[in-house]
């Protein structure tokens, strides 16, 4: 790191308070004040704390990513729940993130942070809709989290039970009994979608969607989800090594190719039963997910459960 790095200056302000839905907009406006830090200057941030508990140099860390934060929330906002909840709750994961942050792995503080302000909102969230023996395991957790998304993928209508075959392939994919599917789903439509045009407070002033101004992506959500991507490829690939010959090259033709192959295909070249080969990709894809969660604690790349 050069001289002049080590010496530039982080301007400080004072951190905004979240005061309930009433005062989401000004939050909003307010977090925007905080400059984005160059990664030298992260860097440099993040050793004053990691070595000297420096609580200044965590403030500027904490507060340059608030609007990380807030992008979360709003993609969860679908789950009916206040944003300024959401937000607040992504704030304490931010911290927790900071708290254990180490600069000297190579990753910038957004990349490792947003593992702790999704789980943070998540718990939030799962604790909110007061799931009854449901969301209790990493299994069921994802499947709340992905089901919408994987029925909008599958072209499943929202309010209505799925089709069988849709079914299966949630199930199968997220590893979940198709009975678990059946239940989260039929749960989920009876809590809705949170409109947009809902009132930000009693007295009918602003709107959810006023404080959806910028839908832009933010420069270190970015930075975060390249360096994401790049390393759940990483992890993927080392995974991968967990598996037999065999079970690569089935779970690659099933699942990791744009143009994947029928059981009947991949049954005619390995002269076993489509049965036998959906079960091979069922367990394939199972150590593989299992391989990935131990490289990724092991490294210490996703919060302690």
């Amino acid at each position: 790191m050069s001289e002049k790095a080590r010496k530039l200056p982080v301007k400080s302000n004072p951190a905004p308070v979240l005061g309930g839905e009433a005062g989401l907009n000004r939050y909003l406006a307010e977090i925007k004040k905080f400059p984005l830090l160059t990664p030298e200057q992260e860097y440099m941030l993040a050793k004053r704390y990691a070595e000297h508990q420096d609580p200044e140099a965590a403030k500027e860390l904490v507060t340059s990513h608030l609007r990380l934060v807030a992008k979360i929330a709003m993609g969860y906002r679908g789950y009916g729940l206040p944003v300024s909840e959401l937000i607040s709750e992504g704030n304490i994961g931010l911290m927790q993130g900071v708290k254990k942050f180490e600069p000297d792995r190579g990753f910038r503080l957004a990349t490792y942070a947003m593992w702790w302000i999704k789980a943070s909102m998540q718990e939030f969230i799962l604790r909110s809709w007061s799931l009854v023996k449901m969301g209790t395991t990493a299994a069921q957790k994802k499947l709340f989290f992905n089901l919408r998304r994987m029925k909008k993928n599958l072209d499943a209508y929202e309010d209505s039970d799925l089709r069988p075959a849709d079914l299966k392939k949630i199930a199968t994919d997220l590893g979940v009994s198709e009975t678990e599917v059946i239940n989260m789903n039929r749960r989920m439509m009876m809590g809705g979608d949170a409109s947009l045009n809902v009132s930000l407070n009693e007295d009918g002033e602003g709107q959810w969607q006023d404080a959806l101004a910028d839908t832009g992506p933010l420069q270190d959500e970015t930075v975060a989800e390249a360096q994401e991507a790049r390393l759940r490829h990483a992890l993927l690939t080392e995974a991968m090594g967990s598996l037999n010959e065999r079970e690569q090259k089935i779970l690659t033709e099933r699942r990791l190719i744009d143009d994947p192959k029928t059981l009947e295909d991949l049954s005619q070249t390995y002269k076993v039963s489509r049965e036998r080969v959906r079960q091979i990709e069922v367990r394939a894809f199972e150590k593989l997910q299992k391989a990935m969660l131990k490289i990724a604690t092991d490294r210490r790349l996703l919060p302690a459960a």
